[in-house]
Protein backbone atom coordinates (compact mmCIF):
# COMPACT_ATOMS: atom_id res chain seq x y z
CA UNK A 1 0.00 0.00 0.00
CA UNK A 2 1.98 2.98 -1.44
CA UNK A 3 -0.43 5.46 0.01
CA UNK A 4 -0.05 4.73 3.74
CA UNK A 5 3.21 6.19 5.97
CA UNK A 6 3.91 4.78 9.47
CA UNK A 7 4.93 6.96 12.03
CA UNK A 8 7.07 5.46 15.37
CA UNK A 9 6.02 7.58 18.26
CA UNK A 10 9.20 6.37 20.99
CA UNK A 11 10.56 7.35 24.41
CA UNK A 12 9.20 6.81 27.93
CA UNK A 13 5.97 8.94 27.48
CA UNK A 14 4.69 7.90 24.67
CA UNK A 15 1.03 6.04 26.04
CA UNK A 16 0.15 8.83 28.31
CA UNK A 17 1.09 11.22 25.57
CA UNK A 18 -1.14 9.78 22.59
CA UNK A 19 -3.61 8.82 25.31
CA UNK A 20 -4.37 12.36 26.02
CA UNK A 21 -4.76 13.32 22.46
CA UNK A 22 -6.84 10.44 20.51
CA UNK A 23 -10.05 9.15 20.50
CA UNK A 24 -9.62 5.47 21.30
CA UNK A 25 -7.61 3.93 24.36
CA UNK A 26 -3.86 3.81 23.75
CA UNK A 27 -3.61 1.07 26.66
CA UNK A 28 -5.39 -1.62 24.46
CA UNK A 29 -2.94 -1.28 21.76
CA UNK A 30 -0.27 -2.85 23.65
CA UNK A 31 0.49 -6.31 21.30
CA UNK A 32 -2.57 -5.77 19.22
CA UNK A 33 -3.95 -2.91 16.91
CA UNK A 34 -6.53 -0.39 17.51
CA UNK A 35 -8.42 2.62 15.37
CA UNK A 36 -8.68 6.42 16.50
CA UNK A 37 -8.51 9.68 15.22
CA UNK A 38 -7.17 12.94 16.31
CA UNK A 39 -9.49 16.03 16.45
CA UNK A 40 -9.37 19.88 16.42
CA UNK A 41 -10.70 21.25 19.84
CA UNK A 42 -13.66 21.53 18.50
CA UNK A 43 -14.37 18.31 17.77
CA UNK A 44 -13.42 18.18 14.01
CA UNK A 45 -11.90 15.69 12.22
CA UNK A 46 -7.98 15.75 11.69
CA UNK A 47 -6.76 12.58 10.86
CA UNK A 48 -7.81 8.90 11.72
CA UNK A 49 -5.02 5.76 11.65
CA UNK A 50 -4.05 2.92 13.61
CA UNK A 51 -2.04 2.38 16.23
CA UNK A 52 -0.07 -0.71 17.09
CA UNK A 53 1.94 -1.37 20.39
CA UNK A 54 5.36 -2.71 19.77
CA UNK A 55 7.92 -3.18 23.18
CA UNK A 56 9.40 0.02 22.70
CA UNK A 57 7.53 2.26 20.21
CA UNK A 58 4.18 2.73 19.17
CA UNK A 59 3.63 2.73 15.19
CA UNK A 60 0.69 5.05 13.60
CA UNK A 61 0.04 3.69 10.44
CA UNK A 62 -1.97 6.85 8.82
CA UNK A 63 -2.98 7.85 5.24
CA UNK A 64 0.46 9.01 3.18
CA UNK A 65 -1.68 12.25 2.35
CA UNK A 66 -2.30 12.91 5.92
CA UNK A 67 0.67 11.77 7.59
CA UNK A 68 2.48 15.46 7.12
CA UNK A 69 -0.05 16.73 9.65
CA UNK A 70 -0.61 14.75 11.81
CA UNK A 71 3.19 14.61 12.54
CA UNK A 72 3.22 18.37 13.18
CA UNK A 73 0.14 18.13 15.42
CA UNK A 74 2.14 15.74 17.68
CA UNK A 75 5.21 17.50 17.38
CA UNK A 76 3.35 20.66 18.12
CA UNK A 77 1.78 18.81 21.50
CA UNK A 78 4.73 17.73 22.88
CA UNK A 79 6.21 20.21 24.97
CA UNK A 80 8.28 18.33 27.58
CA UNK A 81 6.92 14.79 26.85
CA UNK A 82 9.69 12.20 26.47
CA UNK A 83 8.64 10.90 23.53
CA UNK A 84 10.18 11.00 19.89
CA UNK A 85 8.45 11.25 16.38
CA UNK A 86 10.20 9.73 13.32
CA UNK A 87 8.79 8.08 10.25
CA UNK A 88 9.55 4.66 9.20
CA UNK A 89 10.55 2.93 6.14
CA UNK A 90 7.63 -0.09 6.57
CA UNK A 91 4.91 -1.00 4.09
CA UNK A 92 1.96 -1.80 5.12
CA UNK A 93 -0.16 -4.22 3.23
CA UNK A 94 -3.62 -5.42 3.63
CA UNK A 95 -6.03 -8.34 2.43
CA UNK A 96 -8.84 -10.63 3.25
CA UNK A 97 -6.96 -14.32 2.28
CA UNK A 98 -4.55 -15.63 4.14
CA UNK A 99 -2.68 -14.00 6.70
CA UNK A 100 1.41 -13.00 7.03
CA UNK A 101 2.12 -14.80 10.34
CA UNK A 102 2.76 -11.39 12.02
CA UNK A 103 -0.39 -9.51 10.71
CA UNK A 104 -2.70 -8.24 12.74
CA UNK A 105 -6.70 -7.64 12.36
CA UNK A 106 -8.35 -4.43 11.14
CA UNK A 107 -9.90 -3.63 14.34
CA UNK A 108 -12.91 -2.10 12.44
CA UNK A 109 -14.86 -5.42 11.56
CA UNK A 110 -13.85 -8.47 11.10
CA UNK A 111 -14.60 -8.56 6.88
CA UNK A 112 -11.93 -5.80 6.79
CA UNK A 113 -9.22 -8.41 7.31
CA UNK A 114 -5.52 -7.97 8.14
CA UNK A 115 -2.75 -5.58 7.87
CA UNK A 116 0.99 -6.63 8.12
CA UNK A 117 4.12 -4.13 8.56
CA UNK A 118 7.28 -5.45 6.97
CA UNK A 119 9.71 -4.55 4.51
CA UNK A 120 7.29 -5.75 1.02
CA UNK A 121 4.09 -4.91 -0.03
CA UNK A 122 2.30 -8.41 0.36
CA UNK A 123 -1.31 -7.07 -0.03
CA UNK A 124 -4.00 -9.32 -1.82
CA UNK A 125 -6.31 -7.81 -4.82
CA UNK A 126 -9.51 -7.48 -2.18
CA UNK A 127 -12.44 -4.95 -3.72
CA UNK A 128 -11.73 -2.58 -0.79
CA UNK A 129 -14.40 -0.77 -2.23
CA UNK A 130 -17.09 -2.95 -1.84
CA UNK A 131 -16.06 -4.09 1.30
CA UNK A 132 -16.27 -0.61 2.45
CA UNK A 133 -19.79 0.17 1.35
CA UNK A 134 -21.10 -3.26 2.31
CA UNK A 135 -20.09 -2.39 6.17
CA UNK A 136 -20.33 1.14 6.07
CA UNK A 137 -16.62 2.49 6.35
CA UNK A 138 -15.50 5.88 5.64
CA UNK A 139 -12.17 6.26 3.84
CA UNK A 140 -9.50 9.12 4.64
CA UNK A 141 -9.53 12.14 2.43
CA UNK A 142 -13.14 10.95 0.83
CA UNK A 143 -16.19 10.35 3.42
CA UNK A 144 -13.45 11.98 6.16
CA UNK A 145 -13.22 15.28 5.47
CA UNK A 146 -12.12 18.54 8.18
CA UNK A 147 -16.01 19.03 8.37
CA UNK A 148 -16.65 15.54 9.91
CA UNK A 149 -17.85 14.62 13.03
CA UNK A 150 -16.57 11.52 13.93
CA UNK A 151 -19.74 10.13 15.21
CA UNK A 152 -21.66 11.27 12.05
CA UNK A 153 -19.01 8.74 10.03
CA UNK A 154 -20.21 5.53 12.55
CA UNK A 155 -16.35 5.70 14.19
CA UNK A 156 -18.38 4.30 17.38
CA UNK A 157 -19.16 0.51 15.49
CA UNK A 158 -16.07 0.76 14.14
CA UNK A 159 -14.62 0.57 17.40
CA UNK A 160 -12.51 4.01 16.95
CA UNK A 161 -13.70 6.01 19.92
CA UNK A 162 -13.37 4.97 23.94
CA UNK A 163 -15.78 7.31 26.11
CA UNK A 164 -14.38 5.86 29.05
CA UNK A 165 -11.24 6.44 28.94
CA UNK A 166 -10.96 10.30 29.78
CA UNK A 167 -9.97 13.26 28.42
CA UNK A 168 -8.86 13.88 24.74
CA UNK A 169 -8.37 16.33 22.72
CA UNK A 170 -12.17 17.42 21.34
CA UNK A 171 -13.37 14.77 23.58
CA UNK A 172 -16.57 17.29 25.43
CA UNK A 173 -17.88 17.67 21.91
CA UNK A 174 -17.92 14.08 20.92
CA UNK A 175 -18.90 13.23 24.70
CA UNK A 176 -21.85 16.23 23.78
CA UNK A 177 -23.03 14.24 21.06
CA UNK A 178 -23.49 10.63 22.25
CA UNK A 179 -25.13 11.89 25.25
CA UNK A 180 -27.07 14.96 25.06
CA UNK A 181 -27.64 15.06 20.95
CA UNK A 182 -29.94 12.92 18.38
CA UNK A 183 -27.46 13.01 15.25
CA UNK A 184 -29.39 14.88 12.35
CA UNK A 185 -26.63 13.40 9.87
CA UNK A 186 -24.40 10.71 8.83
CA UNK A 187 -23.00 8.35 6.49
CA UNK A 188 -25.21 5.97 5.23
CA UNK A 189 -25.77 2.92 2.76
CA UNK A 190 -27.85 3.88 -0.01
CA UNK A 191 -28.61 2.36 -3.28
CA UNK A 192 -27.88 4.15 -6.51
CA UNK A 193 -29.41 3.57 -10.07
CA UNK A 194 -26.43 4.91 -12.28
CA UNK A 195 -23.21 6.71 -10.99
CA UNK A 196 -21.92 9.86 -10.06
CA UNK A 197 -18.61 11.98 -9.29
CA UNK A 198 -17.66 11.45 -5.13
CA UNK A 199 -18.38 14.76 -4.04
CA UNK A 200 -22.06 15.17 -5.92
CA UNK A 201 -24.67 17.13 -4.17
CA UNK A 202 -27.73 14.75 -3.20
CA UNK A 203 -31.20 16.74 -3.74
CA UNK A 204 -34.69 15.75 -3.02
CA UNK A 205 -37.55 15.43 -5.54
CA UNK A 206 -38.12 19.65 -4.98
CA UNK A 207 -34.41 20.60 -5.05
CA UNK A 208 -33.09 20.94 -1.70
CA UNK A 209 -29.85 19.70 -0.17
CA UNK A 210 -29.93 16.27 1.30
CA UNK A 211 -26.43 15.38 1.49
CA UNK A 212 -23.64 14.04 -0.51
CA UNK A 213 -22.99 10.63 -2.34
CA UNK A 214 -19.22 9.27 -2.42
CA UNK A 215 -18.06 5.56 -3.11
CA UNK A 216 -20.27 3.36 -5.23
CA UNK A 217 -19.93 -0.30 -5.65
CA UNK A 218 -22.50 -2.53 -7.07
CA UNK A 219 -25.73 -0.53 -7.36
CA UNK A 220 -24.73 0.93 -3.74
CA UNK A 221 -23.03 3.79 -2.33
CA UNK A 222 -22.33 5.66 0.72
CA UNK A 223 -23.82 9.17 1.13
CA UNK A 224 -24.00 11.85 4.07
CA UNK A 225 -27.24 12.50 4.57
CA UNK A 226 -29.46 15.24 6.73
CA UNK A 227 -32.05 12.47 7.99
CA UNK A 228 -35.34 14.79 7.96
CA UNK A 229 -34.79 15.22 3.72
CA UNK A 230 -33.61 11.52 3.30
CA UNK A 231 -37.45 10.72 3.22
CA UNK A 232 -38.43 10.30 -0.76
CA UNK A 233 -36.86 10.19 -3.80
CA UNK A 234 -33.88 11.74 -4.21
CA UNK A 235 -30.99 12.53 -7.39
CA UNK A 236 -27.47 13.13 -7.56
CA UNK A 237 -26.65 14.27 -11.14
CA UNK A 238 -28.02 12.01 -13.03
CA UNK A 239 -28.12 8.96 -10.61
CA UNK A 240 -31.46 8.04 -8.95
CA UNK A 241 -30.62 7.80 -4.40
CA UNK A 242 -33.00 5.57 -2.40
CA UNK A 243 -31.76 5.33 1.29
Amino acid sequence: MTDRTVLAIGGADRVTFLQGLVTNDVARAQGGIIYAALLTPQGKYIADFFVIGQDDRLLVDVATSHAPTLAQRLMMYRLRAAVTIEETPLIVSRGTGPAPADALQDPRHPDMGWRAYGDADVSDDTDWDALRVAHIIPETGIELTPETYILETGFEPLHGVDFKKGCYVGQEIIARMKHKTTLRKGLVQVKIDGAAPVGTVIETADGKEAGTVFTQSGGRALAYLRFDRATGPMTAATARITL
